[in-house]
């Protein structure tokens, strides 16, 4: 593999949703550029999972068990990396979820909040609690997951779609707020072939990708890892606000 062009040695970079799909490769990807990692999902099994290939690739790695919903959790895992590490150079706030449903009027409450409290509400709490320490201190970047169904919203994600939304809009803001110490970017991911997608028809989607995304496929995991290494680093030192597809051209 040839060498990173981007050096994030001795930063510490906090991943939420850090243990699979995206998050895990934005996590190995970090490493690889001499990062240190602190990861954090509902399963600390999986974090722990991934803490292991952290190591072997010879940086540190803090794991903990966070339900993002959660307000209080989220500032408890926050507390926990800065008493760790005693700094957070990057924040990626990843984690998500889209569960199914059959109609809209069958969305019960209890689900609409709970996709919205992870997507959403969690992102905010870190942004501002990370963000406000970066302020205050030396400064640093943080990166949004949003995804595509923010401007393409489907009949089957509409909770999903208003919480990226949300995601996208509050980007923005908080770029507005924290600057210029502070960068605040988003990516927009497309369809990735990541652990999500072993619930989907395949055909059907292989159907979809010929004539709807210009690249013809779903993207991998890894593809996502440069766009992240960017928005993180000095190379991006004039972008903030920004929010970023990548999706392989769907339209």
């Amino acid at each position: 593999m040839a060498a990173n062009l981007i050096d994030m040695s001795g930063k510490v970079v906090l991943i939420t949703g850090g243990s699979r799909g995206l998050g895990r490769a934005m996590a190995l990807g970090f490493a690889e550029a001499g990062a240190d990692l602190a990861i954090a999902s509902r399963k600390l099994e999986s974090c722990q999972a991934t803490a292991k290939e952290i190591v072997a690739l010879g940086r540190h790695a803090f794991v903990q068990a966070c339900h993002v919903g959660h307000w209080e959790q989220v500032d408890a895992l926050i507390e926990a990396v800065y008493g760790r590490y005693g700094k957070i150079d990057v924040l990626i706030n990843n984690a998500g979820m889209s569960p199914h449903y059959d109609r809209p009027v069958d969305i019960s409450e209890a689900l609409y909040d709970k996709v919205l409290e992870v997507n959403l509400k969690g992102a905010f709490r870190a942004t501002a609690n990370v963000g406000q320490r970066m302020l205050e201190g030396d400064g640093g970047a943080i990166i949004n997951i949003s995804s595509v169904a923010a401007i393409r919203p489907r009949k089957d994600i509409i909770t999903y779609a208003a919480a990226k939304a949300g995601l996208n809009a509050m980007t923005e803001a908080f770029a507005d707020a924290y600057g210029p110490k502070v960068r605040v970017n988003a990516i927009m991911p497309g369809p990735f072939l990541t652990d999500i997608s072993k619930a989907w028809d395949m055909e059907l989607f292989a159907e979809r990708a010929r004539t709807s995304i210009a690249l013809g496929r779903g993207g991998e995991a890894d593809e996502i890892v440069g766009a992240a290494l960017y928005l993180a680093s000095d190379h991006a030192s004039y972008t903030t606000g920004a929010i970023l597809r990548i999706d392989g051209g769907s339209i």
